[in-house]
């Protein structure tokens, strides 16, 4: 009975997270209009945060309950499930194409932060031999303040750099009027869906934790697959929307964005609340996502496109990385 109201209270948390994201973003995004900021500054900046909303909310309240496994894991996670899953099942339905722009600037940035934190969590392990000589539940390292700091400010120059670089590129055009939202109404479903990804948030890391200990699972490993899914259903849905209605442009954008908010963003403000222990599961999981980025790198530079076999491709790497940190 215990394990259904977890279970219950998992689910609950995760449609929250996925509404409570999708009214911040509408409030935002009408704010946004009403002050006239273009469009694409509203989808680089505002769209890319409120689908990362949920990871920051998990991650942030797990850091504060001081379930760091959960933080680190459930970035990596959603990071892996964005590249591979993401991309991968909306190249199967419709071959995705990649912006120049994206693979010239925010792609390399998203590698470059990607082996940043791999530096910072991962390489004194390497260096020491741990991964074989210690158990995947070991702690080897630790993700310091100072960590989360320079990925913070990182992130603020990034988007001061991404917000001045849309302006000078801005192209004009033609949109067409829409009836702009009374402002009672933006106000209302952001501060409606902030309270709904904290909600959502609180619940999901709750849930996560009691159906962890009831079937003897780790934190490690339930951030890595349970919470890292549900917290990527926003760009999950999002994409394949969009895949669906052949607007997949805007799919590698989206994933590349939330990533990068993921590592500097969340990361950054969960371990500047708390510093988050390394385990040797958590340097082999980076390890993999570092493969993970440069292979899905690779598929983007090949005729500046994502095709279906290569989405199928991906979609079984993720699988075949779930079934590893399953076993392990």
């Amino acid at each position: 009975m215990k394990v259904l109201l977890d279970i219950l209270i998992l689910l609950v948390g995760f449609v929250a997270l996925i509404k409570g994201a999708d009214w911040f973003v509408d409030g935002s995004a009408a704010v946004a209009r009403r002050f006239r900021v273009p469009g694409v500054i509203i989808g680089l900046t505002i769209v890319a945060m409120g689908t990362s909303a949920p990871e920051l909310a998990v991650s942030t309240s797990a850091a504060i309950q001081g379930s760091n496994e959960i933080a680190i894991s459930n970035v990596i996670g959603s990071n892996m499930f964005n590249l591979l899953m993401v991309l991968g099942i909306c190249a199967i339905i419709h071959a995705v194409p990649v912006d120049k722009v994206i693979l010239k600037r925010d792609y390399p940035v998203n590698l470059g932060i990607t082996i940043m934190l791999f530096l910072f969590a991962g390489l004194p392990a390497v260096l020491n031999g741990d991964l074989f000589n210690h158990g995947m539940a070991e702690d080897v390292g630790t993700v310091s303040r100072i960590c989360g700091i320079l990925c913070l400010v990182i992130f603020v120059g990034y988007l001061i750099f991404l917000i001045r670089d849309a302006k000078k590129n801005k192209v004009e055009e033609e949109e067409k009027e829409e009836a702009p939202m009374p402002p009672w109404k933006c106000i209302l479903l952001i501060l409606i869906g902030i309270g709904l990804i904290v909600g959502g948030g609180e619940a999901v890391v709750y849930g996560a934790k009691e159906i962890a200990l009831a079937a003897g699972m780790s934190e490690t490993l339930v951030g890595l697959t349970i919470v890292a899914l549900g917290t990527s259903l926003p760009e999950l849905v999002t994409s394949i929307v969009a895949a669906h209605k052949g607007q997949v442009d805007m799919a590698v954008g989206n994933c590349i964005g939330s990533n990068i908010f993921n590592i500097l963003l969340i990361l950054g403000v969960s371990t500047t609340i708390h510093p988050i222990g390394v385990k040797v599961a958590n340097v082999w999981d980076l390890i993999i996502l570092i493969a993970v980025s440069i292979v899905t790198m690779i598929f983007c530079f090949n005729k500046r496109r994502i095709n279906r076999g290569e989405g199928i491709v991906m979609v079984l790497m993720y699988l075949g990385s779930m079934v590893f940190a399953i076993v392990r």
